[in-house]
């Protein structure tokens, strides 16, 4: 279980970097911003969390009988966590596609709020146990990214929903210059 929990944290750091990437290089306004401010890593990288699809959703079957909002479910049922839809919620998000790391300012990260990689308290819920290696890890990465110097070679950078995983199309080509 240990090595599940280190091997975890590395996949979701290589697709969020790659997430990462895609957004500086969308929306080349964050970088200068992260160059000019280290401190901005932290409110990019739970953005990049939020608004970029690492997986739609994650399953588990209800080990006993329960109802929710007015609905049944018997103990066995596929029960289906829709984190693409609860990170895009306009009710929890305000304008929630577009990227805006600025929502994370100043704002601590709500377990039932923001679930990119399951929800809840890590220690009783279905969330990672990994995430927090995972945040520090991407924090720093991106900070990294930034003073890299690359270019964005033509590519088919589209995201497709469908794809679990998903990434995009091309992955993400850098070339240094």
């Amino acid at each position: 279980m240990e090595l599940l929990n280190l091997l975890r944290p590395t996949v979701a750091v290589s697709w969020f970097l790659t997430f990462a990437a895609h957004a500086l290089h969308r929306w080349p306004r964050h970088s200068a911003r992260l160059r000019d401010d280290p401190a901005y890593a932290g409110p990019l990288v739970q953005e990049v969390r939020r608004f970029y699809p690492f997986a739609p959703f994650v399953g588990g079957r209800a080990v006993r009988d329960l109802s929710w909002a007015g609905h049944d479910i018997p103990a066995g049922t596929l029960v289906l966590l829709d984190i693409y839809g609860q990170n895009h919620d306009p009710a929890l998000w305000p304008a929630p596609y577009r990227f805006d790391p600025e929502r994370f300012v100043g704002r601590e990260v709500d377990m039932f709020g923001l679930i990119p990689q399951g929800g809840g308290d890590v220690r009783t819920g279905h969330r990672c146990p990994g995430e927090d290696l995972t945040v520090t890890l991407l924090r720093r990465l991106v900070s990294c990214l930034v003073e890299l110097d690359y270019r964005v070679p033509d590519q088919d950078l589209t995201i497709p929903l469908h794809r679990i995983p998903t990434r995009p199309r091309s992955g993400f080509v850098l070339t240094a210059t």
